[in-house]
């Protein structure tokens, strides 16, 4: 099955490890063979690394992006998962954590990107209520 994206113009994605910038124009690009594939706002820098559900989704985005290193990023998505787990009481945030170590375990690591965006947004309407 093929997956077919459409670019925004300058819109960027990385293929299995290649950056691919979309040059003046809207364009759709077909992909029918199976490969690692982010678009340009699903892709952190490590220096946007700096709170702790970001610490989780940035190793499970290298293990995503270089599958011959995933051991490497695994230590520290786990030792991340488990910090992050100490502190949090709310089932919502809890679930959203299961699932992720649930698809990290089963190399599904794109299914855990989406759901760590969801960590993502609970983090971030948590951290605004503090405010």
């Amino acid at each position: 099955m093929a997956l077919k994206l459409s670019l925004k113009p300058d819109e960027k994605l990385v293929i299995n490890g290649a950056v691919i910038a979309n040059a003046d124009r809207r364009t759709t690009l077909i992909v029918h063979n199976k490969a690692s594939i982010l678009r340009e706002k699903d892709i952190m820098q490590e220096d946007e690394v700096d709170t702790p559900a970001r610490r989780i989704y940035f190793p499970i985005m290298l293990m995503y992006m270089d599958q011959q290193k995933t051991d490497t990023y695994y230590e520290e998505f786990m030792k991340r998962m488990t910090e992050f787990m100490a502190v949090i009481t709310t089932p919502e945030a809890i679930n959203l954590c299961v699932k992720i170590s649930k698809d990290v375990m089963e190399k599904n690591f794109y299914r855990a990107l989406m759901n760590c965006k969801k960590l993502l947004a609970f983090e971030t309407s948590r951290l605004n209520m503090q405010e």
